[in-house]
């Protein structure tokens, strides 16, 4: 595989009034085409500030990031970014909440409103256009939050965790649905998540993170014997205990 994503000795601090903190220290790590990574580590130790640098919202104190061996300010990939809410406006459709971006983005060719349709009904949302949000359920509006990140043909997804509101059966039934998802067209992705048995159930690969400043603890290969697995399906897999010990394990050292 090509690395999609090369981050080289990356480090942030935040400036305010009372000072300098810290937030990140020397990570370094790279993500091949098409991988799922989930980095995982305590409040507070820098993961959805990579997000913020990775999608430009923030620019590193030190260090370079590579996408398709491209520096990122200069790189043209279509980055896509999934937050804890799915920020669905009430007083628009689900359709045209999930029009937003390629509205922004002057997108509105006939092209993309048939890709948007298309995505609407394979993901289960076809018969739900003219709904409002409040209409849905989470699972659903979550849903549409991701069809409306995908509709923008994004190269890399980050997934702030985006299933965090979500109680937990419909955690787990909207995890194993948007994973599916992800993988099913092939997107290079980063979720964040606090929670270590959804990044087992998700992940190629697992970055661990130590407390503030944020240092890479170590980087877990998630080799299920059985390929192809959805995310229920790894957790009643009998290698899925093992993964989670040696995570936490190595967040615990």
């Amino acid at each position: 595989m090509t690395a999609k994503l090369e981050v080289s000795g990356l480090s942030y601090s935040y400036h305010s009034m009372d000072g300098e903190t810290q937030a990140l220290s020397n990570i370094s790590f790279t993500v091949d085409t098409g991988e799922f990574i989930a980095i995982v580590g305590p409040s507070g130790c820098g993961k959805s500030t990579l997000l913020s640098i990775f999608s430009g919202l923030l620019k590193p104190d030190e260090g370079e990031i590579l996408i398709d061996g491209i520096p990122l300010p200069d790189s043209k990939v279509n980055i896509g970014y999934m937050l804890q809410k799915d920020h669905l406006f009430e007083w628009r459709s689900i359709l045209s909440n999930a029009a937003l971006g390629l509205e922004i983005q002057h997108k509105m060719d006939e092209r993309h409103k048939n890709d948007l349709r298309e995505l609407m009904n394979s993901y289960g949302l076809g018969n739900f256009e003219n709904s409002r949000p409040s209409e849905l359920s989470g699972g659903m509006r979550q849903r549409a939050a991701l069809i409306r990140t995908l509709a923008l043909e994004p190269d890399i997804l980050l997934l702030d965790e985006p299933f965090s509101a979500l109680d937990y059966q419909t955690r787990l039934s909207v995890c194993d649905d948007i994973s599916t998802i992800i993988r099913g067209r092939h997107k290079t992705a980063i979720l964040i998540t606090h929670d270590l048995s959804e990044a087992v159930s998700v992940a190629d690969r697992i970055i661990i993170l130590s407390k503030r400043p944020g240092r890479i603890k170590g980087i877990l290969p998630i080799p299920f014997s059985t390929p192809g697995l959805s995310p229920l399906e790894r957790r009643n897999d009998p290698e899925f205990s093992g993964y989670f010990n040696e995570v936490w394990k190595i967040l615990q050292n």
